[in-house]
């Protein structure tokens, strides 16, 4: 793994990347191969191998990645290197309304793929995307490190203050550095924001049965219950990562619960669809929020990922929609590169603006809306929640075509999310 450094060894970049988490890394391997000079800013200190883990230890924080996300991650020189080790793909997935009968069921064999997705540990993704950044001669890591200050020079390149006091240009600054994000802040770009007044419980669980391949959902008014599957040693098929949303108030009261305790209680929310839960890992909390930044760019600015948007837990979609942006952003920058522009150039910027905010806050403004049906208690909302969800059931050629749109296995997808569009060169293949 390539060593960390607390300064840059260089001062001057075409492209730096605020933020060395999985989307800010994953831009930078899809631009590593161009004849660009990238750095990539992280706060924390990069691990410089595979953490060391039981077979049973798993990471609380698991992504659920799309066929448009594996694609992408395949495409950039990284999928190759996760894939040797731990990851469940899941090949159906159940959802189903607590207050009735309303269910769907997905199936990957009925929109013609071996699996609806992958459940992968942050912490794998992570180290697949730094292992590649290690054979990529055009990238810098700087960490770790963080930016303090932004101005622009008299040339109009991006003159970026480290906090350790050193200083670097760039003509581009891409803001990957999360909901929090001191590029979004110091470009003064502002952000619309909702608080759901909601926690999200994620831990690791054991369970009675097998998960069966399978990704669950149940909808409570309070919010969604989500069992995913993991795949442990000796191909063990009983753990599940769950994400358990509730209103602050219950989630503080169930995170105080002793872990026999909290076991029971997951038990009946689930309605036991798993049997009994077994064993229950450390629990972690963390509150609910829908951001959207006004706009996506600045002069000379890009922001991706946490930074331009954060989406309710409640389908996965987070970093999704993070590696999206990463691919049509370096997709806009490649198309610049062939055409002689400049990479802050306003045409660039624009397009990717263009390309994301309208998807990204249309998968927003879906996953509210789900929040909010499901919360609706009343007995004629209730009734025709059930019945649409029953209906949707049997339509498979709607139910379908939705499953596809949702993993990533059709509709208008960039470059680097389509199969077989490799930006990884024949040299470092071997």
């Amino acid at each position: 793994m390539q060593r960390t450094i607390s300064k840059p060894k260089s001062s001057d970049f075409d492209l730096l990347i605020a933020g060395g988490g999985m989307v800010g890394a994953a831009l930078a391997c899809a631009l590593g191969e161009q004849n660009l000079r990238v750095a990539v800013v992280e706060a924390q200190q990069i691990p410089m191998r595979m953490p060391p883990r039981k077979e049973s230890d798993f990471e609380p924080r698991v992504s659920a990645l799309t066929q448009a996300s594996r694609n992408f991650l395949d495409n950039i020189g990284v999928w190759s290197f996760i894939s040797q080790y731990r990851h469940c793909p899941f090949e159906r997935m159940c959802v189903w309304d607590a207050e009735g009968t309303g269910q769907i069921a997905f199936d990957a064999g009925d929109i013609g793929q071996m699996s609806l997705g992958y459940i992968i540990e942050n912490s794998l993704i992570s180290a697949g995307l730094y292992q590649r950044l290690a054979e990529l001669d055009h990238v810098e890591i700087i960490a770790p490190a963080s930016i303090a200050g932004l101005s622009i020079n008299k040339d109009g390149m991006n003159l970026v203050q480290l906090q350790d006091g050193s200083k670097c240009s760039a003509t581009l600054l891409v803001g990957a550095d999360g909901a929090h994000s001191k590029v979004r802040e110091l470009s003064g770009i502002s952000i619309k924001q909702r608080d759901y007044q909601q926690c999200a419980i994620v831990t690791t669980v054991s369970t009675e049965f097998s998960h069966q391949a399978t990704a669950w959902q149940r909808f409570l008014s309070t919010g969604p219950l989500a069992f995913l599957p993991l795949m442990g040693g000796s191909n063990d098929s009983h753990s599940c990562s769950i994400v358990w949303s509730l209103d602050t108030e219950e989630a503080s009261s169930i995170m105080a619960l002793q872990d026999q305790e909290f076991a029971d209680a997951l038990g009946r929310a689930f309605e036991y669809r798993l049997g009994n839960i077994m064993a229950v890992a450390k629990r972690f909390q963390f509150p609910l929020y829908q951001r959207h930044a006004t706009t996506y760019k600045a002069p000379g600015v890009a922001l991706v990922g946490d930074a331009a948007h954060t989406i309710h837990p409640l389908a996965g979609q987070g970093v999704n929609l993070g590696f999206l942006d990463a691919a049509v952003l370096a997709e806009e920058i490649i198309r610049a590169l062939r055409r002689g522009l400049p990479l802050a150039d306003p045409s660039l910027l624009s397009r990717y603006q263009r390309r994301r905010v309208a998807d990204n806050l249309l998968m927003m403004n879906l996953m509210r809306g789900f929040k909010e049906l499901f919360a609706q208690t009343s007995p004629a909302v209730r009734w025709a929640r059930n019945t649409g969800m029953n209906l949707m059931n049997q339509l498979a050629p709607v139910k379908n075509h939705i499953a596809a749109r949702a993993m990533g296995v059709t509709g208008d997808l960039p470059i680097l999310a389509r199969p077989g569009n490799s930006q990884v060169s024949d040299a470092s293949e071997g």
